[in-house]
């Protein structure tokens, strides 16, 4: 662990694991906010698998932030490009087709996807991932430096585009 420039550390003996209480992080118990930068837990399946908003940011630091997304059949993330952000993208449930490039025009990487891709999108590249199934495509991604403001939520596309 760290703390405030100390490192602490803990080595339990060999017995202390059957004292400890297990508890398992439900999702569909707690609502799904942004853990800011404390330490943080999750079942990342299962909270990408519950989230229902386009898009959710769950946890944002000053290095790095994780966001959920859902996109609805026939729908897609809006192309974009992020000059100096490093992406990396995980599918969990369904199907899409991403297309990536150096300019708007000129999205030559395409490449179909499905449950356990993952995608890596370098920094200043043109990028978007159509839902090309027939159920919702449910991803997280993780933005390094962040990219959304601290506790973001989008219900819709809709809304992230007013908000941008």
């Amino acid at each position: 662990m760290y703390y405030k420039n100390q490192h602490y550390h803990w080595h339990p003996s060999p017995n202390d694991w059957r004292n400890y209480q297990w508890q398992q992080h439900n999702v569909n118990q707690q609502p799904i906010h942004d853990h800011g930068n404390s330490p943080y837990v999750v079942d990342i399946e299962q909270a990408t698998e519950h989230n229902r908003f386009f898009r959710t940011a769950i946890w944002t630091g000053k290095h790095l932030q994780v966001t959920l997304m859902s996109i609805r059949p026939g729908e897609d993330i809006g192309l974009e490009r992020h000059p100096n952000v490093d992406q990396f993208l995980r599918i969990e449930s369904g199907r899409g087709l991403v297309q990536m490039g150096p300019r708007k025009d000129n999205l030559y990487y395409q490449q179909y996807v499905q449950d356990d891709f993952a995608i890596f999108v370098p920094a200043g590249t043109w990028h978007n991932i159509i839902n090309t199934g027939q159920n919702p495509l449910k991803l997280y991604t993780i933005y390094a430096p962040p990219e959304h403001p601290f506790g973001t939520v989008h219900r819709t596309k809709q809304d992230a585009m007013a908000a941008e």
